[in-house]
């Protein structure tokens, strides 16, 4: 196992895969919701293969359980994380809905979150393990929604919100929605209200061109603005592309310069936001 390879099928399962995280500094238990490479955003930077629009398909939550369980079982009484992963990594740090598409399309996400709640109580897990949903955070407005975000709280979750870029138009050019900057701040004054949550940002060059000073003005004024209206984050999770995109624009794509990206966290840091940056 690498940091730059999170294939979903690793363990030749449908909805549950490993990966060593970077961000996360260690092996992360992934939750693939989205099989059928269904999302709703189209990022450019996005690694999933065939990626399509749409929805999570019906989720077999039998499935799911059973496979989950004998996955834990295998890193708490087995030996798989001696067989494969390096021994600096050898922790579990969080069970992680991310996968293949936007998790929060699931028409069972809320049943996820109590499944996954019910089963690591069977296990001899760090008590801090957390549960992570990285979200483009788009259907946050939807009850059910909302409810598996409660339950997440009280799970000891953590929410790891998508946003890119500050601007209509490099919204569309980066993440190819056209949710407006509004709707975005509404939803994650919702998340943050239900659970810790973080804004995640990618950042890279796209034909050769890091964020304009337009763009960088433009996200550090979102910040600004919600500390005018209160919304209360954990902070932000800073980070350039690691791993090769199997999307059309992949070629004019490449990482950012360290020097660029420190001193973005550093621009961050002075709008009273905690960083964390994996270049």
């Amino acid at each position: 196992m690498k940091t730059t390879d999170h294939s979903r099928d690793s363990a030749g399962l449908t909805y549950v895969y490993p990966v060593i995280s970077r961000r996360a500094g260690g092996v992360s238990i992934g939750i693939n919701l989205n099989p059928n490479n269904a999302c709703n955003w189209r990022c450019v930077y996005c690694q999933v293969p065939e990626l399509k629009r749409g929805s999570a398909p019906r989720i077999d939550l039998d499935q799911l359980e059973t496979e989950l369980r004998s996955f834990l079982h295998e890193l708490t009484a087995g030996d798989y994380l001696q067989q494969h992963v390096p021994p600096e990594m050898r922790k579990i740090h969080d069970i992680a809905l991310s996968g293949n598409g936007e998790p929060t399309s699931a028409k069972e996400f809320g049943q996820v979150i109590e499944l996954i709640g019910r089963v690591k109580k069977d296990f001899a897990l760090p008590a801090d393990l957390k549960i992570v949903l990285i979200t483009n955070g788009s259907l946050i407005h939807r009850p059910a929604v909302q409810a598996g975000l409660k339950r997440m709280g009280e799970l000891n979750g953590e929410i790891w919100f998508k946003f890119d870029r500050a601007s209509t138009k490099e919204r569309q050019r980066i993440n190819n929605t056209s949710i407006s900057l509004k709707k975005i701040r509404e939803h994650l004054a919702i998340a943050s209200a239900l659970c810790p949550t973080w804004l995640q940002t990618c950042v890279f060059q796209l034909d050769n061109e890091p964020p304009s000073s337009e763009e960088v003005n433009a996200y550090l004024s979102f910040l600004q603005h919600l500390n005018d209206d209160q919304i209360r984050i954990e902070g932000i999770l800073l980070y350039g592309i690691a791993r090769p995109s199997l999307q059309p624009e992949a070629a004019r794509l490449s990482k950012i310069d360290d020097t660029w990206l420190t001193d973005f966290g550093e621009r961050i840091k002075r709008t009273g936001h905690t960083v964390r940056i994996n270049s």
